[in-house]
């Protein structure tokens, strides 16, 4: 397996930057880990964010869709100022949330098929999922980073959606590589890297062969994905949104 994957990821040097404006704006509202900085917030102390993060590491070797455990210690903020890529920026100034409080499932009921709204509630349906299963952004001590990365949690099964991905776990390794390439967030290289160590040999030679050129190739040419305001494009086309994005059709179906 080590094999394969090795030479997938040499012609296709992974992670690197996205096109686009270079500058990062720095956070604001940075915490060394004393006082609350949002409703959730839970300060940690240096030793409790390593211990955390290798744990959360862990469990993403372990079980890479199991996004609950994504504590985003991952990313620690030791220097007290982090820079937020630009092309990520947007959804920070109303910041739009994704829960059952925020939707009307009617609406997306009633939407025509096809239409990202109805395909998004397909999606929930047909998997049993709920955007309230996604853990609140507890551990960061950063404001503003809070939101992104809370954010980031609640579009997950959006791009599930967008990617066509159901949520087994060759799915879930797919948008990982996908997830991996946009963001450069550990905890989706790690999932990316070694989620695959569970499956089959025929799986894993699809997966090497076809789908991780594909996520890989779509997740450099798509514009940064938490940047969308999907709430405001419900009623626009699947296909539509996905050749906006660039995002092209899988190379193969997966069965759910």
């Amino acid at each position: 397996m080590v094999t394969l994957l090795r030479g997938t990821l040499r012609p296709l040097r992974l992670f690197q930057a996205l096109p686009g404006p270079a500058a990062d704006v720095p956070l604001r509202a940075a915490s060394q880990g004393t006082g609350l900085l949002y409703p959730e917030h839970i300060p940690t102390s240096l030793l409790q964010k390593v211990l955390l993060t290798a744990g959360s590491a862990g469990m993403a070797l372990y079980n890479p869709y199991r996004h609950a455990l994504f504590q985003q210690n991952l990313l620690p903020d030791f220097a007290g100022a982090r820079p937020i890529p630009r092309p990520c920026l947007l959804p920070c100034r109303e910041r739009p949330r994704i829960s059952l409080s925020t939707l009307d499932l009617d609406k997306l009921r009633s939407l025509p098929e096809g239409s990202l709204g109805r395909e998004y509630l397909r999606f929930l349906d047909v998997n049993r999922v709920s955007p309230d299963t996604r853990a609140p952004t507890r551990f960061v001590d950063d404001e503003e980073l809070a939101y992104v990365i809370q954010r980031y949690r609640e579009v997950h099964d959006m791009l599930h959606t967008l990617l066509g991905m159901p949520t087994n776990i060759l799915g879930e390794i797919v948008v990982k590589w996908f997830e991996a390439v946009q963001t450069g967030l550990p905890m989706c290289i790690l999932g990316a890297l070694f989620g695959p160590i569970r499956l089959s040999a025929q799986h894993l030679q699809v997966l090497v062969s076809e789908l991780v050129p594909w996520a890989v190739q779509n997740g450099r040419r798509a514009p940064c994905v938490l940047n969308l305001y999907y709430e405001r494009r419900w009623e626009q086309p699947l296909k539509a949104l996905r050749e906006e994005l660039g995002i092209t059709d899988p190379p193969v179906h997966i069965k759910a």
